[in-house]
């Protein structure tokens, strides 16, 4: 159950290097301020952390299911956070399509 939770860990800290490459993005191309770097070195450690606490996951977990579960997370997030924060559409086909790929991961959790 403990790898579980690092697995989904794992995934919201590839949420997290998602939300900051955005953020890289849209300051960096502002150039208003120099806080950029921050958001890219931030990118960076978010990426690594994320890396390493799925390959702790992987340790129990079938690599065959982690990988979909943590990349699962780490795509529905980006795409909620491209909606919330970033104000992408929501339109009916990205919304449809988001639920199967998180019904998808459900049934990888269910036949495990």
């Amino acid at each position: 159950m403990l790898n579980w939770i690092v697995l989904i860990l794992a995934g919201c800290c590839e949420m997290g290097f998602t939300f900051c490459l955005g953020k890289a993005k849209v300051i960096g191309s502002a150039s208003v301020s120099g806080e950029w770097w921050m958001w890219i070195v931030s990118f960076a450690l978010l990426y690594v952390l994320s890396a390493v606490l799925l390959a702790r996951a992987t340790q129990t977990i079938p690599v065959g299911v982690a990988y979909p579960v943590w990349t699962g997370i780490g795509a529905v997030g980006a795409v909620m956070l491209g909606i919330f924060v970033f104000h992408e559409p929501a339109t009916f086909w990205r919304v449809f399509f988001l639920s199967t790929l998180i019904l998808s991961i459900v049934g990888l959790k269910i036949v495990e």
